[in-house]
């Protein structure tokens, strides 16, 4: 009986799921707001951000607007040279979560179509956030993600050459400093080997000279008064010296 009893009150809450997963949101009440009020004031937000001219958006970010409204203008202000002519406002859908309540525009232009998102505090209705997205086709969404891809593949393999490169170098920088301390050993014998002094050669002692010309009269005198006769008899030609 229980087990029956669950079975039917699963159906009943799986029925009323169902039920209310198919409600036509043109006919929910979003807290005291229509779908029609929501989708209208998507299109005012978004026909009053077409009409800025470039002046009225940098007074807007120089007059220092709140930060939502400055986002949004700034984020306008990047987007329109890439978007083309504003042609015309798309389908509009709505999405409840919880407390929040989120509307989206498609918003049709001549060269890339955007979406504007309006975040709604779901208990008092009022706009926390207002972002303006651009919207890729299939082709450009994979070439997107190749070149991420690519990116980081590139990124992986310069970390793992350069790991390689420090690798290798924890192998040459202990043999370059074995290398530089051999050539320090060798060198260091040399360097601290003590300077001979070069041997004092002792000055010569010089003999006194002694005047030829005194000792050949000296001679000659002696050698007269030996003989008896006057030095004028015979003339000294060399004198020998004896040790």
């Amino acid at each position: 009986m229980k087990k029956k009893l669950v079975l039917v009150i699963s159906l009943c809450m799986f029925v009323l799921g169902f039920a209310a997963c198919g409600e036509d949101p043109k006919k929910v009440d979003y807290n005291g707001m229509t779908y029609d009020q929501l989708e209208m004031t998507s299109e005012n937000l978004a026909t009053t951000l077409m009409g800025l001219s470039d002046e009225e958006i940098d007074q807007y970010i120089e007059q220092g607007a709140d930060d939502m409204t400055a986002h949004l203008v700034t984020k306008w202000k990047e987007l329109k040279p890439d978007v083309g002519e504003y042609s015309k406002i798309d389908s509009f859908s709505i999405e409840k979560s919880g407390k929040t309540l989120t509307t989206s525009h498609i918003l049709n232009f001549s060269k890339r179509d955007l979406t504007m998102t309006c975040v709604y505090n779901y208990l008092e209705m009022q706009i926390t956030d207002v972002t303006l997205e651009e919207n890729f086709t299939l082709g450009e969404t994979m070439q997107k993600a190749l070149m991420n891809t690519l990116m980081g593949l590139g990124t992986v393999f310069l970390i793992l050459i350069l790991i390689c490169f420090i690798i290798f170098g924890f192998k040459v920088i202990p043999y370059m400093q074995q290398k530089a301390q051999a050539k320090k050993a060798l060198s260091a014998p040399a360097a601290n080997e003590p300077v001979q002094a070069a041997p004092v050669i002792a000055p010569q002692k010089e003999e006194p000279k002694q005047d030829d010309n005194e000792l050949v009269a000296v001679i000659a005198a002696a050698i007269a008064a030996a003989q008896g006769t006057s030095a004028d008899g015979f003339v000294v030609r060399s004198i020998k010296r004896r040790r």
